[in-house]
């Protein structure tokens, strides 16, 4: 039978004080005042020989040994080459006790990882701050200037060792390349000075299709950047794949090989009076959309819209 108390400790405690003080009390009777078993009375005052108070309250029920447990001398040589080595995660470290301790029977590294965290040894990596999801379904446009696709192919540097950042926008329909232009930074600024550029050529599309990361969403509500809520004001709906998921954007990931086949390798260095990073973007844009033969086939979308007035946010 259950303590009445939730405290199991103190009831215990109680049960035995009143069992020293009524000597003449019987201990059935005493029993039933606490509304316990005999069994469980006599077993609390065996511990109260035993132990004194201290051995009142529930013990543990957690075994004692454990066959799988880590010796006490495995744990000390690994926190000791810890020591020596403490840029070596779990794995490098059992490879390095396995070749200098061939004798001990070593954990797995992830319990070799747990004893180490469990020591202090390991630094908590901090949690990267997502952009929230997109939430809506993605379109699938079927005619041209309804859906573009925006990404930056990764940076590298140009000959002269200058960090280049090239954007890139297609038409989902058509394929058309719409712009490849490289920049110093993907910054806010210079990437809507290039969508004010191809908006005034080609007019504003329904959407545009990115990834999850900088300038074109952050981690702030909604994931909203400062570029995506100028597309808003503007009338277009930011569209955001999912995270890990490039296919949902390939298209444009195909038209990037494209791309890397096209450009110079090793990149030149920079040119022009601005001495701005160059890909080589016109020759590039205009090679890519003349050779293409999906673009080539539906190259009206140069000239089937009207030029679209900029609503400067």
């Amino acid at each position: 039978m259950p303590w009445k108390n939730a405290d199991a400790s103190s009831e215990q405690r109680k049960f035995v004080e009143t069992w020293l003080g009524e000597a003449k009390t019987p201990f059935t009777e005493l029993c039933e005042r606490f509304g316990v078993s005999p069994k469980s009375g006599y077993k609390r005052v065996a511990r109260f020989k035993e132990c004194g108070f201290d051995g009142l309250g529930d013990l543990s029920r957690a075994p004692r040994t454990h066959p799988n447990a880590t010796p006490a001398e495995v744990t000390e040589i690994l926190i000791d080459a810890k020591g020596q080595h403490m840029t070596y995660g779990p794995r490098k470290l059992i490879a390095l006790l396995s070749m200098t301790h061939p004798h001990l029977k070593l954990p797995a590294a992830s319990t070799a990882g747990q004893i180490l965290k469990e020591h202090g040894l390991v630094r908590p990596r901090k949690r990267a701050r997502r952009a929230a999801p997109w939430s809506g379904p993605l379109s699938d446009a079927q005619v041209a200037n309804e859906t573009w696709c925006a990404d930056f192919k990764g940076w590298f540097r140009t000959g002269d060792g200058v960090r280049c950042d090239p954007l890139t926008i297609t038409d989902y329909a058509s394929r058309y390349l719409i712009a490849c232009r490289g920049l110093k930074r993907p910054t806010y600024d210079e990437v809507r000075s290039i969508f004010e550029i191809s908006f005034r050529e080609f007019g504003l599309p329904n959407a545009i299709r990115t990834d999850n990361g900088p300038p074109f969403s952050t981690v702030a509500l909604g994931g909203l950047s400062r570029l995506s809520a100028w597309w808003i004001k503007l009338g277009i709906l930011p569209e955001r794949i999912r995270p890990g998921h490039p296919e949902e954007n390939g298209r444009h990931e195909r038209m990037h090989r494209t791309l890397k086949d096209t450009t110079a390798s090793p990149p030149k260095a920079r040119s022009g009076p601005s001495r701005r990073p160059s890909t080589g973007s016109s020759r590039i844009t205009t090679r890519y959309d003349h050779t293409n033969h999906w673009a080539r086939s539906r190259q009206r979308v140069a000239t089937a819209h009207q030029t679209a007035t900029i609503r400067h946010a």
